[in-house]
């Protein structure tokens, strides 16, 4: 008898099979207005958090990135704007849609060259062992079925010495924030998402995954266990969003 694995969806518990599908369905019906989303939802501070992200990320000179649940090129075009000429960033994306958007962008804000787009999952990444100096994923890890293995793809395809980077929702630390943005969270962002997106459902998935999400100090055990060394976080905004970060160690490549 095969044994039937589930994972999160929101509050749902689905097979794990099945998640992939749910989630990329998602995205494909919200993608051409996911990013006027974030600016609605975010009050705007959603730029903010990416500006802090890439400012930690800190790019070096003719790097190779690949950014992960890449999706409308938000975070690869703000790498490439703050890196050299011959650096190169591979956006990585399990919807076409999203990914369509981003090369819109990107033709629309005039940068051709150093852009990669390619669809496919996180847990299974086409690239070989040491092929990138740093790996981001922005605002994605919630919506992969298994963070283990996508975090052990990142390990596995950074080079020795290569860094690891993850912007994602969190805990709150703030007791009276955390009741506020709570409310904000389950009673306004879904009216918003039927409003603008059109629909509400994908939006009330939003905020349910990100209740559902590891805590700051889980999510850095789970980057440890797939095998970097350096983990740490930095809160922002209270612990809305957090950075984290790792280092794949030389001896380990």
């Amino acid at each position: 008898m095969i044994k039937r694995t589930t994972t999160d969806f929101g509050f749902q518990d689905v097979d794990s099979n099945e998640k992939t599908k749910l989630v990329n369905d998602l995205f494909k019906r919200v993608a051409n207005r996911y990013d006027l989303m974030n600016d609605v939802m975010s009050l705007g501070i959603h730029r903010w958090w990416k500006d802090q992200f890439i400012q930690r990320i800190s790019p070096k000179k003719d790097e190779k990135f690949i950014d992960v649940a890449g999706g409308t090129g938000d975070i690869a075009l703000r790498l490439l704007k703050k890196s050299t000429p011959l650096s190169n960033v591979t956006v990585y994306d399990i919807n076409l849609n999203m990914l369509e958007e981003g090369r819109a962008r990107a033709i629309d804000e005039g940068v051709i060259k150093g852009l990669q787009w390619i669809c496919g999952t996180a847990e299974n990444l086409p690239f070989p062992d040491n092929a990138f100096d740093v790996y981001t994923i922005a605002f994605g890890l919630r919506n992969i079925t298994s963070k283990e293995n996508a975090l052990k793809e990142a390990f596995r395809v950074l080079k020795p010495e290569g860094r690891f980077y993850c912007l994602e929702f969190s805990k709150v630390k703030h007791p009276l924030l955390e009741k506020a943005y709570s409310l904000y969270s389950f009673n306004i962002i879904p009216k918003i998402g039927a409003l603008i997106a059109k629909d509400k459902a994908a939006y009330q998935y939003l905020v349910e995954s990100i209740n559902r999400f590891p805590t700051q100090e889980e999510l850095s055990l789970m980057i440890k266990e797939a095998g970097f060394v350096s983990v740490s976080y930095q809160n922002l905004t209270q612990g809305i969003v957090a950075i984290h970060e790792g280092i794949k160690d030389f001896k380990e490549a």
